[in-house]
């Protein structure tokens, strides 16, 4: 297991008027090469959740272990955590901050204590993985379009070589075809270097289309832990916690509602239209 969550409770300004209960008794499993989606309302606790899995907060409960060791062990290397625990936070000028989109990226690899042939090839490297090219290398990073900024933050954490890659809401804000280039990006990037990947997004047709397996948070607790089709399956549930399933689950839970005999489980545009022309060949 890579990551593992055990009995994990955090509570904001605990013994004030302000204390809330922002995560309550969360226990869940992550092996290495998952591609897990994490979804939730706003305020369900998704974004403190990712932020103890590289250390930035502090459960005030239970543990947490990263390949076997207990993060909060006296002289547990929290540095060499958070180079292999990399994260994207939704708005990319957070982590963006150096004079040319080059210097950015290469900042982390550098700070690593590489020599620079290292930090250089893997600047090209990172660059290249998320399809930034050289006419962009020095380039102001604040100066990109808002998918360009994604793909250089995204950069910069890969650039140091994690072996986990959480991403909030990475999609946010753009285009339908900006949202589309990134995400296969991200696909791809999960394809060919068996990264683990988090993905927290408010789409349900994004974790349709790429994730694995789906966690669900309402209120600080983890209500759900299956794989799409069978999250899905339980739309009346999301609907009770203000989310809801992709369109295409609609959409054949009415034609099956209507007396055609289709499977309600597919998840994808793509799967919905052959079970369509599956049952109209019957």
């Amino acid at each position: 297991m890579q990551i593992v969550f055990d009995h994990v409770d955090y509570v904001y300004s605990g013994g004030t008027s302000f204390e809330k209960h922002a995560l309550r008794d969360i226990n869940f499993k992550i092996d290495k090469g998952e591609f897990v989606g994490l979804i939730g309302h706003t305020g369900s606790g998704k974004s403190t959740l990712i932020q103890h899995m590289n250390g930035l907060i502090k459960a005030t409960g239970g543990k947490i272990y990263y390949n076997g060791e207990d993060i909060y062990e006296k002289n547990y290397d929290m540095r060499s955590l958070r180079s292999k625990v990399g994260l994207v936070f939704q708005y990319p000028e957070h982590q963006l901050f150096e004079t040319t989109v080059y210097k950015d990226v290469n900042f982390g690899p550098k700070n690593l204590g590489l020599d620079k042939l290292e930090a250089d090839l893997r600047t090209y490297e990172a660059l290249k993985m998320v399809g930034i090219g050289e006419e962009l290398l020095d380039a102001s990073p604040f100066e990109l379009s808002g998918g360009q900024k994604r793909r250089v933050a995204i950069a910069g954490i890969l650039a140091m070589r994690p072996e986990v890659l959480i991403l909030d809401e990475p999609t946010a804000g753009l285009d339908p075809k900006g949202r589309d280039d990134i995400l296969d990006q991200i696909a791809k990037l999960h394809k060919e270097s068996k990264l683990t990947i988090i993905l927290v997004t408010h789409s349900m047709e994004d974790v349709a289309n790429y994730v694995d397996r789906i966690l669900v948070m309402n209120n600080g607790a983890l209500v759900m832990d299956q794989d799409p089709r069978n999250v899905f399956a339980r739309y009346k549930e999301l609907e009770e916690i203000h989310l809801a399933a992709p369109q295409v689950t609609y959409v054949m839970n009415a034609l099956r509602e209507k007396g055609f005999p289709v499977n309600t489980e597919v998840t994808t545009v793509t799967e919905a239209k052959n079970e369509i022309i599956k049952r109209l060949k019957i």
